[in-house]
């Protein structure tokens, strides 16, 4: 690990002045620190804003609003969260393991790296780190990688099933910079990697990812997640599903789907929302719906299971909802 300086600032305003392109926000630091040691990233100021009022679960008029400094475990237990989008709980709870979700905050965890491991590997190239020096994933080991959204420059999957959870819920995230405070949806908020792999999201620097706000969708109680990984604890997906339906008199009336552990970002996958609405609720309709999915999916030598394995976790996730019934 490099030297650098830590502060602690008082206020949101104190740490949004204080930032700069070459610091880091640490909270509660499962993801900085691990790649500070790796020397995966180098900041010379680290800004501990573990301590700022950014906290909160609340039921609110435009939706739920979380703040960006409660911890995984708490939002994950919170009864709202697990009685109104028992998704986003079931995401938290399928993610790290119960010391580090008591630890990692809700902010990082929407902004943590991809654990690609070309990535965290100092001594290997990779366009993420450096821009320009090359992605060996595309012709080396690339089993968890992505098969979406990828491109020339890069092909590393996105780790968050929280994001994954909140997308399907069309979720915004509240920032804060020195030019004021603005709303971003999570689908807009990650980028795909294109030519510029090193810009992940829509984050200028030194702004500050403040909460997270879910819509009202009274019907997101009826919703879950489903997420297929090589151990049941402290692993990433291989493919995971995000998935809430409204039914009424045994007919799906709306959906909302996303899928993780296959795209460069959190997937939307609107087409199969589109397959279901106005079917039966049904096993057929639900393999109708995911035929052909991933469109546009592009595998590498060791993933080209993912696009099945994607499907089998959709009708999976559709069959878990239709059995509460």
């Amino acid at each position: 690990m490099r030297p650098f300086t830590y502060a602690v600032p008082q206020t949101v305003d104190e740490a949004i002045a204080s930032a700069s392109d070459t610091s880091a926000y640490l909270a509660g630091g499962t993801t900085l620190v691990d790649l500070m040691k790796l020397d995966v990233m180098t900041p010379d100021l680290v800004l501990d804003i573990g301590e700022l009022p950014l906290r909160g679960v609340a039921v609110t008029p435009e939706g739920l609003v979380i703040g960006a400094n409660e911890t995984m475990s708490d939002v994950a237990d919170h009864q709202e969260v697990r009685t109104r989008f028992p998704l986003v709980s079931e995401a938290l709870l399928a993610s790290a393991s119960p010391q580090i979700r008591h630890m990692a905050r809700i902010g990082g965890n929407l902004l943590q790296r991809t654990r690609c491991g070309y990535f965290r590997d100092i001594a290997t190239p990779c366009n993420k780190r450096e821009p320009g020096s090359g992605c060996p994933a595309i012709e080396g080991y690339n089993r968890a990688h992505a098969v979406l959204g990828t491109s020339d420059a890069c092909v590393a999957t996105h780790p968050s099933d929280l994001a994954v959870a909140l997308t399907a819920l069309d979720a915004s995230v509240v920032l804060q910079g020195r030019g004021g405070e603005r709303r971003v949806r999570l689908e807009d908020f990650y980028l795909l990697p294109g030519d510029t792999p090193q810009l992940e999201h829509d984050l200028t620097p030194g702004e500050l990812l403040t909460a997270v706000v879910v819509p009202t969708l009274e019907w997101a109680r009826n919703s879950t997640y489903v997420k297929v990984r090589d151990r049941a604890s402290y692993e990433f997906a291989l493919t995971s599903a995000a998935v809430a339906i409204d039914v009424v008199d045994g007919t799906i009336r709306e959906a909302r789907v996303a899928a993780g552990g296959v795209g460069t970002r959190p997937w939307r996958l609107r087409e199969v929302e589109d397959a279901l609405r106005g079917r039966p609720m049904r096993v057929e309709t639900f393999e109708a719906a995911v035929e052909g999915v991933p469109q546009g999916a592009r595998t590498l030598t060791h993933n080209a299971f993912k696009p099945s394995l994607l499907r089998r976790t959709l009708v999976r996730a559709l069959l878990g909802l239709a059995g509460d019934r």
